[in-house]
């Protein structure tokens, strides 16, 4: 039987929903993790576990792991440092699970990785080592590197994102890095077009086409067919370019959505108070708005970079937590949705898991 899972990570621990086949009732466990907070959670198919990516403002950075589906958990933080005489790392934003490795995305923006399931780390000091590195800067989140999207059958190839620095590429399991942000403006810099700079939320592939990228920017939504060597604003036609999350279809590459927000200055909230979802079913040529069972006034609430998630049903589940500790769900690919839970801490990540 089908068992549906969503993961949910909060500055108080981790929880863990479990649906039903309808994806209409859910029951929940937690706080999960021993209440540290996690910004990340996955899920690796080829082992069955359950991956947490955090840190304790007292430990450091750790991944958590669970073979259980979150019964029990064991954590390890072995080679998360960058030596010595390197800055110390708080906390980890991201943990991805591709080909027989685990991947760890790190503040400030670094990247480790793991061989040997979660026991321990390793620096993948290429990324750092990009002459670019002098020049980083912290967006108001911190200098992070937040999303690792690993190419679905090349090993050696990998994307990375980094606030508020931009993308980068790998084509050789990571001893060298590409910057990738041509046509990505950075509209909050003197100069709007640099190498590097731009301030990227999210980014996630298009389903079926490695090379077909999608990110929710700081100035913008883009869409990339070649990598993210070239970038295309696909902003036209959302109530706001700025927001954080980004989701896209796991069969159809023209599908994907985000939940566009205020611009900083303006708080960075659900524009009027009005909770939508907006889809697109073109690659972003057009939008539709989608409220259907969101609030849609006084809900001065924000979705952060982490906290949207699709499943692989048909029709697809779309999941988004608020900042506010709500968590929604759509079962009609992002048209209508409902309330899943209240009242739990600020959500920070979202991922849904399909067992068959």
């Amino acid at each position: 039987m089908t068992r549906n899972l969503l993961l949910v990570g909060t500055p108080k621990g981790a929880f863990i929903l479990e649906g039903d086949a309808a994806r209409t009732s859910w029951s929940l466990r937690g706080p999960l993790c021993e209440g540290w907070p996690i910004h990340d959670l996955s899920f690796d198919p080829s082992s069955g576990t359950i991956l947490a990516a955090g840190g304790s403002p007292w430990y450091g950075p750790a991944v958590f792991r669970s073979e259980d589906l979150g019964s029990t958990w064991t954590h390890s933080s072995e080679g998360l440092t960058y030596g010595d005489d390197g800055p110390k790392i708080p906390t980890l934003w991201n943990v991805t699970a591709a080909h027989g490795s685990i991947w760890a995305g790190a503040e400030p923006a670094g990247l480790f990785r793991s061989d040997d399931d979660g026991s321990t780390w390793s620096h993948v000091s290429g990324l750092r080592d990009h002459p670019s590195r002098p020049g980083w800067e912290p967006g108001a989140g911190g200098l992070i590197c937040h999303t690792i999207v690993p190419h679905p059958t090349d090993p050696a190839r990998m994307w990375v994102a980094i606030s508020a620095v931009g993308t980068f590429a790998t084509e050789d399991g990571g001893a060298t890095w590409e910057a990738r942000n041509r046509g990505v403006v950075a509209c909050f810099a003197p100069d709007q077009h640099p190498e590097t700079g731009q301030c990227v939320h999210k980014l996630v592939m298009a389903a079926g086409e490695p090379d077909s990228l999608y990110q929710q920017n700081h100035c913008g939504v883009y869409r990339s067919s070649d990598a993210g060597r070239n970038w295309e604003d696909i902003s036209a036609g959302l109530v706001s370019e700025f927001g954080f999350v980004m989701g896209a279809h796991p069969r159809d590459p023209a599908t994907g959505w985000v939940i566009p927000l205020t611009h900083p200055e303006e708080g960075r909230l659900a524009p009027d108070g009005a909770l939508a979802v907006w889809r697109t079913r073109d690659r972003g040529a057009s939008w539709g708005r989608h409220g259907d069972g969101l609030p849609q006034q006084d809900a001065f609430v924000a979705v952060l970079r982490e906290a949207l998630a699709v499943d692989r049903l048909d029709p697809v589940g779309v999941f988004f937590g608020t900042s506010t500790g709500q968590l929604y769900g759509s079962i009609d690919e992002g048209v209508s949705w409902s309330l899943i839970a209240d009242h739990l801490p600020p959500i920070w990540g979202v991922e849904a898991v399909v067992l068959d």
